[in-house]
């Protein structure tokens, strides 16, 4: 393997600022007072410390067979946890009690630590340090030090996306994250290498899929991504997007406006308050909710806007003239699930962006009855179910990003957009948080009241009665009950 661009061995002058925020790192700290043989803190711990990042969690290189000893020791003396990670790659997680970080303790690629850096996929993540000895220069044989330096992410050899192709991904990631340019050798080597970007386990491109919409700018992530030609690798959805025209209401393509749709919401994202006056708060504490694979519901939701038309190339017609794309919502739901198993993401992240893609049509159609009855809240917040909040917060963003020259993108009806958001967003946090109202009257109880058995039919009196008590029609035992006898008596 070649060096693409190399560098100096070792860089002197950031090793006393490296050695401080190693030193004040738990993991690395604890590693060295338990270590009982030779360990290395290798790669982002370095590169963070070195770019001025607080050092959170940590990666350490050991000799093999040492492995699960160091990480059960790493364990006992913090109260955590140690489990393995991979056993392909003879990787120990060990996890703080109260998760606060994690440290990954992995044996020697290589017969020494030289050989082991000379693995690795990026020169900013080939340092490494004795952890018995911090303040020594760094090993830095690819100098990736001066590639922190110099905001350059490079590739450590020739090899590195051909040894594992999900570092394609990692490239777009990193970059994004850290505000790196990529290196042009970089970029040749990881776009020769992108038809195989796909090869990697799906848990493993999911991973990466939520760094890409975690980073602080994941518009930047993704063009990246695209850059590299691997967005297919993730989402190829989402590339196949490109091109498909849309009708007058519309500016893009539909993948531009999903990349747009992306980014107004980090526009909404950036200031809840002017977007969901009161709710902002409780909107705020939903956004961070965890939702599932590591991702919140804001990375969901964030996830959501690229995905939300991912139907519209499979429903595109044509009526009067006009480009139609009927359906392309349950379409695209059934989609977005096809596609997070194909990641092996769970089913809380699979149902989110399900709900989200099948149900951000409906809050559209119903702006011309503003100010909404209690029935129809009911009947918009029932229907989306869980992910109500958030979907109503979705067609926000949606409807900010069409501004073609039809109808629906003036001006004014966004605004009756926007204020329709602000209506219905508290009743929708409400039943995100409480769920359907309650009845004064149990449901075996009420079928004896009506002389009628346990069903569907049953089921579809209490779902009208709940109906009638969220719009304050009725209320307690015997108006719940007098409402469903009319309502059988009228044979709805």
């Amino acid at each position: 393997m070649r060096d693409l661009a190399p560098g100096p061995p070792r860089v002197r002058g950031f090793s006393p600022l490296i050695a401080k925020a190693l030193a004040a790192a738990a993991p690395v700290t604890i590693a060295r007072d338990v270590a009982l043989g030779p360990a290395w803190v290798v790669g982002g711990a370095i590169r963070d410390a070195a770019m001025g990042r607080r050092v959170l969690d940590s990666d350490l290189a050991v000799e093999p067979g040492t492995e699960r000893e160091l990480a059960q020791s790493i364990a006992a003396a913090s109260g955590g946890r140690a489990f393995r990670l991979s056993e392909e790659f003879g990787t120990w997680r060990v996890v703080a009690g109260d998760r606060a970080w994690h440290v990954d303790v992995t044996r020697l690629r290589a017969a020494d630590i030289e050989g082991d850096l000379a693995l690795r996929d990026f020169t900013i993540n080939a340092i490494a340090l004795p952890i018995d000895a911090l303040d020594d220069p760094p090993i830095d044989p690819s100098g990736g030090l001066a590639d922190v330096e110099a905001r350059r992410l490079r590739a450590v050899s020739d090899r590195s996306f051909a040894d594992d192709p999900l570092r394609i991904l990692r490239a777009a990631r990193l970059a994004a994250v850290l505000g790196l340019e990529i290196e042009p050798g970089t970029m040749d080597l990881a776009r020769a290498s992108a038809p195989r970007a796909a090869e990697p386990a799906g848990e493993r491109r999911l991973a990466e899929l939520r760094g890409l919409v975690g980073a602080p700018d994941p518009v930047r992530a993704f063009e990246l991504l695209a850059s590299l030609q691997a967005v297919d690798a993730v989402l190829p959805e989402l590339e196949a997007l490109r091109g498909v025209e849309q009708g007058p209401n519309h500016h893009l393509d539909v993948h531009g406006h999903s990349i747009e749709v992306l980014r107004q919401w980090l526009v909404i994202e950036a200031d809840l308050e002017a977007y969901t006056g009161e709710s902002a708060a409780r909107v705020g504490a939903l956004m961070g909710a965890p939702l599932g694979d590591g991702f919140t519901r804001g990375e969901g939701m964030r996830l959501g806007a690229l995905m939300h038309d991912i139907g519209k190339p499979h429903t595109k017609g044509g009526h009067s003239g006009f480009v139609t794309f009927r359906g392309h919502d349950s379409v695209g739901a059934d989609m977005a699930r096809e596609s997070l198993v194909r990641l092996k993401a769970s089913r809380s992240l699979s149902r989110y962006v399900e709900g989200l893609t099948r149900h951000h049509l409906h809050l559209g159609f119903m702006v011309p009855e503003r100010p909404l009855a209690r029935r129809r809240v009911y009947e918009y917040v029932s229907r989306c179910g869980d992910v109500a909040p958030d979907v109503t917060l979705l067609t926000a963003a949606d409807r900010m990003s069409a501004r073609g020259s039809g109808m629906l993108a003036s001006p004014e009806m966004i605004e009756a957009h926007l204020a329709l958001v602000l209506e219905v967003l508290p009743a929708a946090l409400d039943w995100r948080e409480q769920g359907p109202p309650s009845l004064p009257i149990k449901g075996d109880e009420l079928a004896i009241e009506l002389g009628i058995g346990e069903g569907p039919e049953l089921g579809v009196v209490i779902e009208e009665l709940r109906a009638a008590v969220y719009a304050g029609e009725v209320a307690g035992r015997a108006q719940v009950v007098e409402h469903a006898r009319r309502m059988l008596d009228a044979g709805q």
